[in-house]
Protein backbone atom coordinates (compact mmCIF):
# COMPACT_ATOMS: atom_id res chain seq x y z
CA UNK A 1 0.00 0.00 0.00
CA UNK A 2 1.32 3.45 -0.90
CA UNK A 3 1.42 6.18 1.72
CA UNK A 4 2.71 9.71 1.72
CA UNK A 5 4.55 9.74 5.05
CA UNK A 6 3.96 12.64 7.41
CA UNK A 7 7.17 14.44 8.36
CA UNK A 8 6.96 14.49 12.13
CA UNK A 9 8.94 16.29 14.83
CA UNK A 10 9.13 15.96 18.62
CA UNK A 11 9.56 18.87 21.01
CA UNK A 12 11.75 16.85 23.38
CA UNK A 13 13.50 13.49 23.62
CA UNK A 14 13.07 12.54 27.26
CA UNK A 15 11.04 9.53 28.36
CA UNK A 16 7.93 10.41 26.36
CA UNK A 17 9.84 11.09 23.17
CA UNK A 18 12.22 8.17 23.47
CA UNK A 19 9.79 5.58 24.87
CA UNK A 20 6.27 6.54 23.79
CA UNK A 21 6.59 8.38 20.47
CA UNK A 22 9.79 7.70 18.54
CA UNK A 23 9.32 3.89 18.51
CA UNK A 24 5.85 4.22 16.94
CA UNK A 25 6.75 7.00 14.49
CA UNK A 26 9.82 5.12 13.30
CA UNK A 27 8.00 1.76 13.05
CA UNK A 28 5.04 3.13 11.07
CA UNK A 29 5.56 3.68 7.32
CA UNK A 30 2.90 6.40 7.41
CA UNK A 31 5.29 8.67 9.33
CA UNK A 32 8.82 9.94 8.84
CA UNK A 33 10.66 10.75 12.05
CA UNK A 34 12.03 13.99 10.65
CA UNK A 35 13.17 16.16 13.55
CA UNK A 36 13.54 16.70 17.26
CA UNK A 37 14.13 19.66 19.56
CA UNK A 38 17.15 19.07 21.80
CA UNK A 39 18.79 22.19 23.16
CA UNK A 40 22.21 20.69 23.95
CA UNK A 41 22.21 16.93 23.40
CA UNK A 42 21.95 14.65 20.35
CA UNK A 43 20.21 11.66 21.95
CA UNK A 44 17.69 11.21 19.14
CA UNK A 45 20.32 11.45 16.42
CA UNK A 46 22.48 8.86 18.18
CA UNK A 47 19.55 6.43 18.03
CA UNK A 48 18.01 7.59 14.73
CA UNK A 49 20.87 8.91 12.53
CA UNK A 50 18.56 10.43 9.90
CA UNK A 51 16.72 12.63 12.38
CA UNK A 52 17.41 16.35 12.18
CA UNK A 53 18.26 18.06 15.49
CA UNK A 54 17.02 21.59 16.21
CA UNK A 55 18.30 23.76 19.06
CA UNK A 56 15.30 26.09 19.33
CA UNK A 57 11.58 25.73 18.74
CA UNK A 58 11.69 28.70 16.38
CA UNK A 59 14.33 26.98 14.24
CA UNK A 60 12.26 23.80 14.11
CA UNK A 61 9.02 25.57 13.20
CA UNK A 62 10.79 27.44 10.40
CA UNK A 63 11.46 24.16 8.61
CA UNK A 64 8.74 23.96 5.96
CA UNK A 65 9.16 20.18 5.57
CA UNK A 66 7.67 19.51 9.02
CA UNK A 67 3.93 18.78 8.91
CA UNK A 68 3.21 17.41 12.39
CA UNK A 69 4.65 18.40 15.76
CA UNK A 70 4.30 16.53 19.07
CA UNK A 71 4.31 18.92 22.04
CA UNK A 72 5.71 16.43 24.56
CA UNK A 73 7.39 18.95 26.84
CA UNK A 74 6.84 19.34 30.60
CA UNK A 75 3.14 20.11 31.03
CA UNK A 76 3.72 23.59 32.42
CA UNK A 77 4.81 24.79 28.93
CA UNK A 78 2.29 22.86 26.81
CA UNK A 79 0.21 25.96 26.17
CA UNK A 80 3.15 28.20 25.26
CA UNK A 81 4.67 25.68 22.84
CA UNK A 82 1.33 24.61 21.37
CA UNK A 83 0.40 28.20 20.57
CA UNK A 84 3.67 28.69 18.68
CA UNK A 85 3.25 25.43 16.78
CA UNK A 86 -0.31 26.27 15.69
CA UNK A 87 0.65 29.81 14.69
CA UNK A 88 3.37 28.29 12.51
CA UNK A 89 0.65 26.37 10.64
CA UNK A 90 1.75 22.91 11.77
CA UNK A 91 -0.57 20.05 12.64
CA UNK A 92 -0.20 19.31 16.33
CA UNK A 93 -0.51 16.62 18.98
CA UNK A 94 -0.28 17.78 22.59
CA UNK A 95 0.66 15.33 25.33
CA UNK A 96 -1.72 14.94 28.23
CA UNK A 97 -2.55 16.95 30.24
CA UNK A 98 -3.63 19.13 27.32
CA UNK A 99 -3.28 22.43 29.21
CA UNK A 100 -3.31 23.79 32.74
CA UNK A 101 -6.71 25.47 32.39
CA UNK A 102 -9.91 25.23 30.39
CA UNK A 103 -9.37 28.80 29.18
CA UNK A 104 -6.01 27.81 27.64
CA UNK A 105 -7.58 24.75 26.00
CA UNK A 106 -10.38 26.84 24.50
CA UNK A 107 -7.85 29.30 23.10
CA UNK A 108 -5.83 26.55 21.40
CA UNK A 109 -8.94 24.89 19.93
CA UNK A 110 -10.12 28.19 18.43
CA UNK A 111 -6.63 29.01 17.14
CA UNK A 112 -6.27 25.60 15.47
CA UNK A 113 -9.61 26.12 13.73
CA UNK A 114 -8.55 29.60 12.61
CA UNK A 115 -5.23 28.31 11.24
CA UNK A 116 -6.90 25.23 9.71
CA UNK A 117 -4.54 22.74 11.35
CA UNK A 118 -5.30 19.32 12.86
CA UNK A 119 -5.22 19.32 16.67
CA UNK A 120 -5.29 16.23 18.87
CA UNK A 121 -4.43 15.34 22.47
CA UNK A 122 -2.36 12.23 23.20
CA UNK A 123 -4.45 10.11 25.58
CA UNK A 124 -2.75 6.78 24.92
CA UNK A 125 -4.40 4.89 27.79
CA UNK A 126 -7.52 4.53 25.68
CA UNK A 127 -5.49 1.90 23.85
CA UNK A 128 -4.46 -0.12 26.92
CA UNK A 129 -5.50 -3.77 26.84
CA UNK A 130 -7.45 -3.55 30.10
CA UNK A 131 -9.39 -0.42 29.11
CA UNK A 132 -10.23 -1.76 25.66
CA UNK A 133 -11.56 -4.92 27.32
CA UNK A 134 -13.61 -2.99 29.89
CA UNK A 135 -15.09 -0.80 27.16
CA UNK A 136 -16.13 -3.84 25.12
CA UNK A 137 -17.89 -5.39 28.14
CA UNK A 138 -19.76 -2.17 28.91
CA UNK A 139 -20.61 -1.38 25.27
CA UNK A 140 -22.15 -4.84 24.87
CA UNK A 141 -24.41 -4.15 27.86
CA UNK A 142 -23.24 -7.24 29.74
CA UNK A 143 -23.45 -5.50 33.13
CA UNK A 144 -26.86 -3.88 32.63
CA UNK A 145 -27.18 -0.28 33.75
CA UNK A 146 -24.10 1.00 35.57
CA UNK A 147 -24.43 1.47 39.33
CA UNK A 148 -20.91 1.95 40.67
CA UNK A 149 -17.44 1.91 39.11
CA UNK A 150 -13.85 2.39 40.25
CA UNK A 151 -10.73 2.95 38.18
CA UNK A 152 -7.37 2.95 39.98
CA UNK A 153 -3.87 3.87 38.84
CA UNK A 154 -1.69 3.04 41.83
CA UNK A 155 2.06 2.71 42.36
CA UNK A 156 4.53 2.20 45.16
CA UNK A 157 6.97 5.02 44.54
CA UNK A 158 7.52 7.11 47.69
CA UNK A 159 10.67 8.87 46.44
CA UNK A 160 10.45 12.24 44.73
CA UNK A 161 10.99 12.25 40.98
CA UNK A 162 14.42 13.25 39.71
CA UNK A 163 12.60 15.39 37.15
CA UNK A 164 12.48 18.71 38.97
CA UNK A 165 9.58 20.02 36.87
CA UNK A 166 7.36 17.18 38.15
CA UNK A 167 7.96 18.14 41.79
CA UNK A 168 7.70 21.91 41.43
CA UNK A 169 4.24 23.25 42.38
CA UNK A 170 3.47 25.04 39.12
CA UNK A 171 0.53 24.94 36.71
CA UNK A 172 -0.54 21.48 35.47
CA UNK A 173 1.75 19.64 37.90
CA UNK A 174 0.78 16.91 40.39
CA UNK A 175 -0.68 13.43 40.30
CA UNK A 176 -4.17 14.62 39.36
CA UNK A 177 -2.84 16.19 36.15
CA UNK A 178 -0.43 13.29 35.59
CA UNK A 179 -2.08 9.92 36.22
CA UNK A 180 -5.44 11.54 36.88
CA UNK A 181 -5.64 12.72 33.27
CA UNK A 182 -5.59 9.09 32.14
CA UNK A 183 -8.35 7.97 34.50
CA UNK A 184 -10.58 10.97 33.85
CA UNK A 185 -10.27 10.48 30.10
CA UNK A 186 -11.21 6.82 30.43
CA UNK A 187 -14.26 7.68 32.53
CA UNK A 188 -15.36 10.32 30.01
CA UNK A 189 -14.95 7.89 27.11
CA UNK A 190 -17.20 5.39 28.90
CA UNK A 191 -19.81 7.70 30.39
CA UNK A 192 -19.36 11.29 29.18
CA UNK A 193 -19.11 14.34 31.43
CA UNK A 194 -20.54 13.86 34.94
CA UNK A 195 -23.11 16.12 36.54
CA UNK A 196 -20.84 16.96 39.47
CA UNK A 197 -17.43 16.23 41.01
CA UNK A 198 -16.16 15.71 44.54
CA UNK A 199 -12.45 15.32 45.26
CA UNK A 200 -10.00 14.64 48.07
CA UNK A 201 -6.40 15.55 47.19
CA UNK A 202 -3.44 15.09 49.51
CA UNK A 203 0.34 14.83 49.89
CA UNK A 204 1.85 11.77 51.59
CA UNK A 205 5.44 11.56 50.31
CA UNK A 206 7.98 13.16 52.67
CA UNK A 207 9.11 16.59 51.44
CA UNK A 208 6.71 16.53 48.50
CA UNK A 209 5.27 19.89 47.46
CA UNK A 210 2.77 18.52 44.94
CA UNK A 211 -0.23 16.29 45.57
CA UNK A 212 0.49 12.58 45.12
CA UNK A 213 -2.89 11.16 46.20
CA UNK A 214 -6.35 11.71 44.80
CA UNK A 215 -9.79 10.24 45.33
CA UNK A 216 -12.18 11.80 42.83
CA UNK A 217 -15.85 10.95 42.61
CA UNK A 218 -17.82 11.64 39.43
CA UNK A 219 -21.59 11.77 39.92
CA UNK A 220 -23.84 10.83 37.01
CA UNK A 221 -27.63 10.72 36.98
CA UNK A 222 -27.91 7.02 37.79
CA UNK A 223 -24.43 6.00 38.90
CA UNK A 224 -21.10 7.21 40.23
CA UNK A 225 -17.45 6.60 39.31
CA UNK A 226 -14.48 6.70 41.69
CA UNK A 227 -11.05 7.55 40.30
CA UNK A 228 -8.19 6.90 42.69
CA UNK A 229 -4.40 7.00 42.73
CA UNK A 230 -1.68 6.78 45.36
CA UNK A 231 2.10 6.37 45.35
CA UNK A 232 1.87 4.19 48.47
CA UNK A 233 0.21 1.05 47.13
CA UNK A 234 2.63 -1.85 47.30
CA UNK A 235 -0.13 -4.45 46.84
CA UNK A 236 -2.49 -3.09 44.22
CA UNK A 237 -6.20 -3.85 44.08
CA UNK A 238 -7.88 -4.52 40.76
CA UNK A 239 -7.59 -1.38 38.69
CA UNK A 240 -11.02 -1.74 37.07
CA UNK A 241 -14.10 -2.52 39.17
CA UNK A 242 -17.50 -2.15 37.48
CA UNK A 243 -20.88 -3.07 38.99
CA UNK A 244 -24.16 -2.88 37.09
CA UNK A 245 -27.77 -3.97 37.55
CA UNK A 246 -27.01 -7.35 35.93
CA UNK A 247 -23.50 -8.08 37.14
CA UNK A 248 -19.87 -7.14 37.70
CA UNK A 249 -16.59 -7.04 35.81
CA UNK A 250 -13.31 -6.97 37.73
CA UNK A 251 -10.08 -6.48 35.82
CA UNK A 252 -6.47 -5.75 36.76
CA UNK A 253 -4.48 -2.94 35.16
CA UNK A 254 -2.14 -5.17 33.21
CA UNK A 255 -1.24 -3.49 29.93
CA UNK A 256 2.33 -4.48 28.99
CA UNK A 257 3.14 -1.79 26.43
CA UNK A 258 4.96 0.70 28.68
CA UNK A 259 7.14 -2.06 30.14
CA UNK A 260 7.89 -3.48 26.69
CA UNK A 261 8.74 -0.04 25.30
CA UNK A 262 11.10 0.64 28.20
CA UNK A 263 12.82 -2.66 27.41
CA UNK A 264 13.32 -1.53 23.83
CA UNK A 265 10.79 -3.81 22.14
CA UNK A 266 9.55 -2.70 18.73
CA UNK A 267 5.82 -1.92 18.31
CA UNK A 268 3.93 -4.10 15.87
CA UNK A 269 5.96 -7.23 16.51
CA UNK A 270 4.27 -10.58 17.17
CA UNK A 271 2.09 -10.64 20.29
CA UNK A 272 2.46 -6.88 20.79
CA UNK A 273 0.23 -5.68 23.64
CA UNK A 274 -0.73 -9.21 24.74
CA UNK A 275 -1.39 -9.62 28.46
CA UNK A 276 -0.43 -12.70 30.46
CA UNK A 277 -3.18 -15.31 30.61
CA UNK A 278 -3.57 -14.95 34.37
CA UNK A 279 -4.62 -11.28 33.99
CA UNK A 280 -7.99 -12.15 32.46
CA UNK A 281 -10.88 -10.13 33.86
CA UNK A 282 -13.68 -11.78 35.85
CA UNK A 283 -17.19 -11.38 34.45
CA UNK A 284 -20.01 -12.38 36.82
CA UNK A 285 -23.36 -11.49 35.29
CA UNK A 286 -26.66 -12.68 33.82
CA UNK A 287 -27.02 -13.33 30.10
CA UNK A 288 -30.36 -14.49 28.64
CA UNK A 289 -31.60 -15.50 32.08
CA UNK A 290 -28.50 -17.56 32.87
CA UNK A 291 -25.97 -16.62 35.57
CA UNK A 292 -22.40 -16.88 34.30
CA UNK A 293 -19.09 -16.42 36.10
CA UNK A 294 -16.09 -16.70 33.80
CA UNK A 295 -12.72 -15.17 32.99
CA UNK A 296 -12.64 -13.06 29.84
CA UNK A 297 -9.54 -12.91 27.60
CA UNK A 298 -8.21 -9.36 27.21
CA UNK A 299 -8.06 -7.51 23.92
CA UNK A 300 -4.56 -6.58 22.81
CA UNK A 301 -3.33 -3.13 23.73
CA UNK A 302 -1.97 -1.12 20.82
CA UNK A 303 -0.94 2.54 20.93
CA UNK A 304 -0.24 2.32 17.19
CA UNK A 305 -4.00 2.62 16.65
CA UNK A 306 -3.70 6.25 17.73
CA UNK A 307 -0.98 6.98 15.16
CA UNK A 308 -2.91 5.27 12.35
CA UNK A 309 -5.95 7.38 13.20
CA UNK A 310 -3.87 10.57 13.25
CA UNK A 311 -2.59 9.73 9.78
CA UNK A 312 -6.16 9.30 8.53
CA UNK A 313 -7.16 12.60 10.15
CA UNK A 314 -4.38 14.53 8.42
CA UNK A 315 -4.24 12.73 5.05
CA UNK A 316 -7.83 11.52 4.63
CA UNK A 317 -9.83 14.16 6.53
CA UNK A 318 -11.11 11.64 9.09
CA UNK A 319 -11.87 12.49 12.73
CA UNK A 320 -8.92 12.76 15.11
CA UNK A 321 -8.66 9.95 17.69
CA UNK A 322 -8.79 12.43 20.61
CA UNK A 323 -10.15 15.90 19.90
CA UNK A 324 -9.13 19.15 21.55
CA UNK A 325 -12.60 19.31 23.10
CA UNK A 326 -12.13 15.87 24.65
CA UNK A 327 -8.76 16.97 26.03
CA UNK A 328 -10.38 20.15 27.38
CA UNK A 329 -13.13 18.17 29.12
CA UNK A 330 -10.47 16.30 31.10
CA UNK A 331 -9.12 19.67 32.29
CA UNK A 332 -12.69 20.77 33.10
CA UNK A 333 -13.00 17.84 35.53
CA UNK A 334 -9.54 18.53 36.99
CA UNK A 335 -10.44 22.17 37.65
CA UNK A 336 -13.67 21.07 39.33
CA UNK A 337 -11.75 18.54 41.45
CA UNK A 338 -9.25 21.17 42.60
CA UNK A 339 -12.09 23.53 43.49
CA UNK A 340 -13.93 20.73 45.30
CA UNK A 341 -10.89 19.85 47.38
CA UNK A 342 -10.40 23.50 48.32
CA UNK A 343 -14.05 24.19 49.17
CA UNK A 344 -14.78 20.69 50.58
CA UNK A 345 -17.98 20.33 48.62
CA UNK A 346 -19.41 18.83 45.43
CA UNK A 347 -18.91 21.02 42.35
CA UNK A 348 -21.50 21.04 39.58
CA UNK A 349 -20.26 21.04 36.01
Amino acid sequence: MNFTPINTALCSFGMSGNVFHAPFISANDKFNFYGVLERTKNLAQDKFPNVKTFRTLEEMLADKNIELVFVNTPSVIHFKFAKQVINAGKNIIVEKPFTATVAQAEELILLAKEKNVTLSVYHNRRYDSDFKTVKKIIDKGLLGKMVDAEIHFDRFDPKLSQKVHKETPTAAVGNLYDLGSHLIDQALVLFGLPNSVYADLDIFRPNSKVEDFFDVKLYYGAHRVTLKSSYFVREALSGNIFHGTKGSFIKSKADVQEKDLQEGKIPGTKDWGTESDHEKGLLHTEIDGKIIREHIPSLNGDYMEYYDQIYDAIRNNKSVPVSGTEGMNVIKVIEAAIKSNKEKKRINL
